[in-house]
């Protein structure tokens, strides 16, 4: 076994480091792949924003006939280094079978890597952008993962450890069903801040309403970073990457934007989970994924709920309340039976006990691991 630093350019190994995750997950029923489209994206420096401020390497580790047993990507981030001042390399779409040699092999290369990058120590499950879903699947094995969300074996965990990783910090993910009794209390409250500090909801029909306001919403999620640390601002490319890649399939009407006058102060995203379709579909859009994409659309019954913020000083003034609000409202206007609260940080203590008193079940756990270099 031998591991290679693959060159982006040749195609034969890129298409090896996208393929393996469907050879290790084919009899795993639970895992939905990434759409392909996204996979080449990512590994393209002339379409991944990413690659025009920051560098990542992508290993590959080989057998001696040439077939891949496991992968790795290590990022250095130089926007989320200067913004947080640090060095730390983040590491991401690790896969690989249940081989400790091979995953020690492909760990010990990307250190190497990130050493001479001048970085001090690694932390991860962490990609590209805010989209990419965070941590190490380590409760919850048995649900399918919410679109975008990583999914992975449950020995994962032992392979990230034997090489000398530690827990850093868990991230959660809630179940909400439709029969849950809203206190009507948090409605109340909700309209009572709008009017006293004069905001309201903005609701979309089109997407093209939505793509309109994509730099507003960029200087908003910004915005909603102050005071917290280990996040990082979005570019405008980054920002035009993300809206492309989401607004496509998103229901206008399960994207709520708190307005002050013209300007937004707040967000809640939520999308239709078209988990289902894409597994059917392999991840293909073309030639005619896209149809049963469309149609998953219009009749699945769940819905995931991926973001929600409020500028700093709206956030102990009621906003969470509305944010409440408008997240209940999405599931039940909407007439779904099942949502899915993705990725809290176990850190928002206080965001988790209230949604736990509103019975939310945080039935899925995400694991970040650090380790010094």
């Amino acid at each position: 076994m031998k591991v290679i630093k693959i060159d982006l350019s040749d195609q034969y190994r890129v298409q090896q480091f996208i393929d393996l995750p469907f050879r290790i997950y084919r009899e795993i029923e639970q895992w939905v792949p990434p759409f392909a489209t996204d996979s080449k994206k990512i590994l393209d420096p002339q379409k991944n924003p990413f690659f025009k401020h920051s560098t990542a390497a992508f290993f590959l580790a080989v057998m001696d006939d040439g077939s891949p047993i496991g992968r790795l990507v290590v990022l250095n981030n130089r926007n989320f280094n200067n913004y947080n001042h640090t060095k730390i390399a983040f590491f991401y779409l690790f896969e690989c079978y249940h081989d400790r040699h091979a995953s020690l092999e492909l760990f010990n290369a990307g250190f190497d890597w990130a050493r001479d990058q001048d970085l001090e120590s690694i932390t991860g499950p962490k990609g590209f952008s805010a989209l990419d879903g965070m941590g190490l699947l380590v409760k919850g094995f048995e649900h399918r993962p919410a679109f975008g969300i990583s999914y992975n074996p449950s020995y994962y965990p032992e392979l990230i450890e034997s090489v000398g990783f530690l827990p850093a910090g868990d991230i959660v993910s809630g179940y909400l069903g439709a029969d849950i009794q809203f206190p009507d209390k948090i409605n109340r409250i909700a309209e009572l801040v709008q009017q006293r500090r004069g905001l309201h909801i903005a609701r979309f029909r089109t997407r093209g309403d939505l793509r309109a306001l994509v730099i507003k919403l960029k200087d908003l999620y910004n915005g909603t970073l102050e005071g917290t640390s280990g996040n990082v601002p979005l570019t405008d490319e980054e920002a035009k990457a993300m809206a492309d890649q989401l607004i496509w399939f998103a229901n206008p009407r399960l994207i709520k934007i708190i307005m002050k006058g013209d300007e937004p102060v707040g967000f809640l995203f939520a999308y239709p989970d078209i988990s289902e379709a894409v597994q059917r579909t392999k991840g293909k859009i073309i030639p005619f994924g896209w149809i049963d994409l469309l149609m998953e659309m219009r009749r699945t019954k769940r819905i995931n709920i991926n973001g929600a913020g409020i500028l700093e000083q709206y956030r102990g003034l009621g906003g969470t309340a509305i944010l409440f609000s408008e997240m209940f409202k999405s599931v039940a206007e909407g007439g779904y039976k099942h949502a899915e609260i993705v990725q809290i940080g176990v850190e928002n203590d206080k965001m988790q006990r209230e949604l736990r008193e509103l019975g939310i079940d945080f039935y899925k756990t995400h694991r970040i691991y650090q380790r010094a270099l």
